[in-house]
């Protein structure tokens, strides 16, 4: 279920992407479109949200080598003073258990994530649908 939610959204946003390329020609004057967009709307989307974690969950990776072994992981996360098991998160984010999180793993995550926190489905994550906001419901841990 969570993996055809997350497909229909990468799908949506592609297809988003790709008409929004080919939508006005380059001699056509711009005009705003008629409707609202996955992107246009307030909120988060799939896209913004992949980049904005992943660019803080790789500061972890010290070594530059491009993936974040455990050690890594547990040290950033006692850096920021996170709370919660480092080995728990870690485990979540290493499906194939080799002991590091790569870019694909990772992204791999997020997806899941966002689909989670994108309660009604539309590609984006609004304002009441972020943990912590106060119109957001309370999420069961």
């Amino acid at each position: 279920m969570i993996r055809r939610s997350i497909f229909v959204v990468a799908l949506g946003l592609q297809a988003a992407a790709a008409a929004a390329q080919t939508a006005t020609p380059a001699t056509a004057p711009a005009q705003p479109a008629p409707s609202v967009s996955a992107s246009a709307r307030p909120g988060i989307t799939l896209e913004k949200f992949e980049a904005r974690r992943e660019k803080a969950s790789m500061r972890a990776d010290t070594d530059g080598d491009g993936k974040v072994s455990l050690a890594e992981w547990t040290a950033f996360q006692t850096q920021r003073k996170a709370k919660g098991d480092p080995a728990k998160s870690f485990a979540r984010m290493d499906p194939n258990k080799d002991g590091f999180v790569d870019k694909s793993e990772l992204d791999a995550f997020l997806a899941k994530r966002f689909a989670r926190l994108d309660k009604n489905g539309d590609g984006v994550v609004g304002a009441e649908e972020r943990p912590g906001h106060k119109t957001a419901p309370n999420q069961e841990q």
